[in-house]
């Protein structure tokens, strides 16, 4: 194992922590870090898309309050170099690369989404690296309807290009008042930072990551029994992008696997109920 590096506390919020980057075999990795103590680290991996801007700052500066937190680019999107995978596994090996360079031992992982996906195959491939894993509006490899993640999100992104709004106020959230009134309120926190912002994803890498998600969801199923570390899932209770029923489909299957469900919620259901969502996830962290 990994000697783990001390972690430095870094006292700020999300909107101002810096950017740094790491080397790993020649290419340039971007992330961001704040928090501290002595708690484990928490890294976090983030959808189809996203670029570090696309962390949402409250469930960040929630989780730095008692850890240290950590979230990074992956090859080829925003401001990290190389070119983007064509698969999650690659992602995966990545990942652990990622972690090694910083020469963290033990840490934790939350992934949301594609970041689900590459936190579940990290944790298979590299068991001794984690010790709890949070899995947020994601699915297991051959998983109900990932496979039409692209299909499915077709109509709202042309939506959000014909009523100039981000996609993601269609695709992440319901269409009920409370629904809505999240997504106006989530995508305002995604504009706080408002210096050293991160490079937009360019469209090749978008497509690349589009077919490494259609590639997950015609994957054989992983044998997800062999994660044997403490899991909390979480998804809202109508996720369109990966159907709620892969979120119990993953608590059934992981031994020791906790499920919560958010009402009224969709894709985005961890970012609409994100205070709940922090105190539960700092007590499963905790515990």
């Amino acid at each position: 194992m990994t000697e783990a590096r001390p972690l430095r506390m870094i006292k700020t919020s999300w909107k101002d922590a810096p950017t740094k980057s790491v080397d790993i075999a020649g290419t340039s990795f971007v992330y961001r870090q704040l928090g501290g103590g002595s708690e484990v680290p928490l890294v976090m991996f983030n959808h189809w898309g996203a670029t570090l801007d696309n962390f949402d700052p409250r469930i960040v500066d929630g989780l730095a309050a008692t850890r240290t937190v950590i979230a990074y680019n992956y090859r080829g999107v925003g401001a990290s170099g190389g070119k983007a995978p064509l698969t999650v596994g690659e992602m995966a090996d990545d990942g652990i690369a990622f972690i090694r360079a910083l020469g963290l031992g033990t840490v934790d992982v939350l992934g949301f989404s594609l970041g689900g996906f590459v936190a579940q195959d990290l944790t298979l491939k590299a068991p001794h690296l984690v010790r709890k894993l949070i899995l947020t509006g994601t699915g297991p490899a051959g998983g109900v309807g990932i496979s039409k993640v692209g299909a499915v999100s077709r109509i709202p992104i042309l939506k959000g290009l014909l009523t100039f709004r981000d996609p993601k106020y269609y695709l992440f959230f319901t269409s009920t008042a409370n629904g809505r009134s999240a997504a106006r309120a989530f995508l305002g926190r995604l504009k706080e930072r408002k210096a050293d912002r991160d490079k937009p994803i360019a469209m090749g890498a978008f497509l690349r990551q589009l077919k490494a998600i259609k590639a997950w969801g015609l994957q054989a199923p992983q044998n997800l029994g062999a994660i044997h570390q403490p899991v909390l899932v979480a998804n809202g209770d109508q996720d369109k992008m990966v159907p709620t029923v892969n979120s119990t489909d993953l608590a059934r299957r992981i031994p020791k696997a906790d499920l919560v469900i958010y009402d009224d919620a969709g894709h985005g259901g961890i970012f609409q109920y994100h205070e709940a969502f922090v105190a539960r996830a700092l007590a499963f962290l905790a515990a």
